[in-house]
């Protein structure tokens, strides 16, 4: 049932598919209700827009938004899946969006049971930073940064994903405005060029973002006040840093949240820098480099990936790597002493393999990236029929080499007939297997820090 207390009117069941639920959040602009999608079986948002457009340029100014996030796709953005307009006043016509549900709260309530440590502010910056640098290469700041619009969504082995939401003030790089918490993001949070209505850049929001994450360490917003005292305390101070923050975390946010948008990190930049953080000082020495097989198969252990059970993240990067390509078959493969084990898979069933049955006729293992155009004509594969497994003809896999040299296996995809791969193919190829191994680094130093933890409370 919709909230009575909301000022948007809609049907208990839109469009006769999402069934409206309670109210998730309320904005200057908008109500977001959760819903039941009764086609689909599934929890849905709807982003309703408190004004009915009473002209089409008001509905076209709404349809903005829609088209903006229609063409975004990052697991740390919150997804579009499809939009409409409510005719039930055919004289004033309302749209709506139909989002991704997260199960999980927003930043601004999960902050009021407590600040994060260090590391959990970290991994919610890696997963920010990543979302920013997506949009900010297509021309697009979000304005509006603040706890309000970060939901955290559930991971297993790593502290909860960070998704940016609310994309409603959003522009393209080059737009000036004057200062207005309703125009241009919530005063709190608003960079030093957006109050003094200078033309914003990414830049922009790499400020807002950093004090973000600052209040996110101490709990407490760093200009508080009203709105013009919160809003012009930044021109003339840089806010606080705590002196307990570790060095590394706060030399990152310190940047971040320069005045001179020129002193600031891309955020390319800033998202080397977290990740650097995950992996080195927050979790743990990383093990001496090595070559033997004895210490490999010691890393494939430590990565804890096998006879695991599915995992939506991986299982993101193969779907993802199928459609790309176009191929029926992708695959994330672990390597152990004796088999391949198939942590994520689309386009086949087999959940692992012995490793002289492993895809192209590797054994799962290559230190740099294989294509097999064609695994008949193939010397490397010709006389190993083990090697055409199900009929595939084509072959390309990339390793998963740690920075510590160890190999863990490898992404690859398959066709059911021969093929080639240019060079930007095997570029792409490549950079979603870094994506596959920078999960497996940042969830391994997750259990190291763990493992820390519990040890210092025995």
């Amino acid at each position: 049932m919709v909230d009575a207390a909301s000022p948007v009117s809609l049907p208990s069941v839109l469009q006769g598919r999402y069934r409206i639920g309670p109210v998730l959040g309320r904005g200057g602009a908008s109500v977001v209700y959760r819903a039941r999608d009764l086609l689909l079986g599934r929890d849905v948002a709807i982003k309703v827009f408190s004004a009915r457009a009473a002209t089409p340029e008001q509905l076209k100014a709404q349809e903005g938004e829609a088209r903006m996030l229609g063409g975004l796709n990052h697991h740390a953005l919150v997804a579009l899946l499809d939009a409409g307009v409510d005719l039930t006043d055919a004289t004033a016509p309302q749209m709506f969006l139909i989002m991704e549900f997260v199960d999980g709260p927003d930043l601004r309530r999960r902050l009021r049971t407590g600040a994060l440590t260090p590391f959990e502010v970290a991994y919610l910056a890696w997963d920010l930073l990543a979302a920013l640098q997506y949009v900010h290469e297509r021309g697009i700041i979000h304005r509006d940064l603040k706890p309000a619009n970060v939901l955290l969504a559930p991971a297993q082995a790593r502290p909860a994903r960070g998704k940016i939401a609310d994309f409603g003030i959003a522009v393209l790089s080059g737009s000036t405005d004057e200062p207005s918490e309703e125009t241009t993001g919530t005063a709190a949070y608003l960079s030093p060029e957006q109050v003094e209505g200078e033309p914003l850049g990414s830049e922009t929001d790499i400020y807002s973002l950093g004090l973000v994450l600052l209040e996110a360490y101490t709990g407490r917003t760093a200009f508080p006040g009203g709105v013009l005292e919160s809003a012009f305390a930044r021109l003339d101070a840089d806010p606080a840093i705590p002196g307990d923050m570790p060095a590394e975390l706060a030399a990152i946010l310190r940047g971040m949240t320069a005045r001179d948008p020129k002193d600031r990190p891309t955020a390319q930049e800033a998202v080397t820098a977290f990740r650097a953080i995950i992996v080195g000082h927050l979790g743990g020495d990383r093990p001496k480099p090595a070559d033997s097989e004895s210490s490999r198969l010691a890393a494939v252990r430590d990565s804890d990936l096998l006879d695991s059970e599915p995992d939506v993240e991986f299982d993101r990067i193969t779907s993802l790597a199928a459609r790309i390509f176009d191929v029926p078959v992708a695959v994330i493969s672990i390597v152990d002493a004796d088999r391949v084990w198939l942590k994520s898979r689309q386009g086949i069933d087999v959940q692992e393999l012995t490793r002289d049955r492993g895809l192209g006729g590797t054994g799962g293992l290559h230190d740099e990236t294989l294509v097999i155009e064609d695994v008949r004509a193939d010397p490397r594969t010709a006389s190993r029929p083990a090697a055409e497994h199900a009929g595939l003809r084509f072959y390309a896999g990339a390793p998963l080499i740690t920075a510590d040299g160890h190999n863990l296996g490898s992404l690859s995809i398959s066709d059911v007939r021969p093929r080639s791969m240019g060079a930007a193919e095997v570029a792409t190829l490549e950079d979603l297997a870094a994506m596959a191994l920078h999960e497996m680094e940042l969830r391994r130093a997750a259990r190291r820090v763990a493992l820390g933890l519990l040890g210092k409370r025995d």
